[in-house]
């Protein structure tokens, strides 16, 4: 008989999310991205993290700051914006697994890739103006969004076991 415990595709794709999540620096929000085409092919993965070429041993990882740029924010690029960025492939009809409502400059560029559909996990900033003007560009533009809920909860790697 075949196994009957496997996880799901929403549970799969959002997995690969959280572990590429794991290869941020960030020491207070780790999130990532992973972009699949209608035929459930991973066709983008990407993390929160500096572009290529800035240390990420030079910029700030500060969350305030008396100045902007002496902040995070002026220079970290959201997941969503690299798993586009790192695409192999058209996005059209495609959807996006992030752990993390996106913020309203990603929102854009998810629209703009063709991008129809947003599943996540974590809604935490929806009393935000950049979370209600995702939402409300997404409403517009035909972007579904959906809250992922799971049956399992937890999933864990053994890299000295593989069966």
């Amino acid at each position: 008989m075949k196994r009957k415990e496997y996880i799901s595709w929403d549970e799969y794709f959002m997995g690969i999310a959280l572990l590429s999540a794991k290869r941020s620096k960030d020491p207070s929000t780790q999130v990532g991205a992973c972009i699949v085409n209608q035929f459930n092919k991973i066709v983008g993965i990407g993390y929160n993290g500096f572009p290529i070429g800035c240390s990420d041993d030079e910029l700030p990882w500060q969350r305030e700051a008396n100045e902007i740029n002496k902040t995070k924010y002026p220079y970290v690029v959201h997941a969503e914006a690299n798993a586009i960025l790192n695409s192999t492939k058209d996005l059209h009809g495609g959807r996006m697994y992030v752990g993390l409502f996106p913020c309203n400059e990603c929102a854009k560029l998810i629209i703009q890739s063709g991008i129809c559909e947003i599943i996540f996990l974590s809604d935490k900033y929806k009393d935000t103006d950049s979370h209600k003007a995702s939402k409300r560009m997404f409403k517009m533009s035909g972007v579904k969004c959906r809250q992922l809920r799971v049956k399992i909860k937890k999933i864990g790697l053994d890299f000295d076991r593989v069966d």
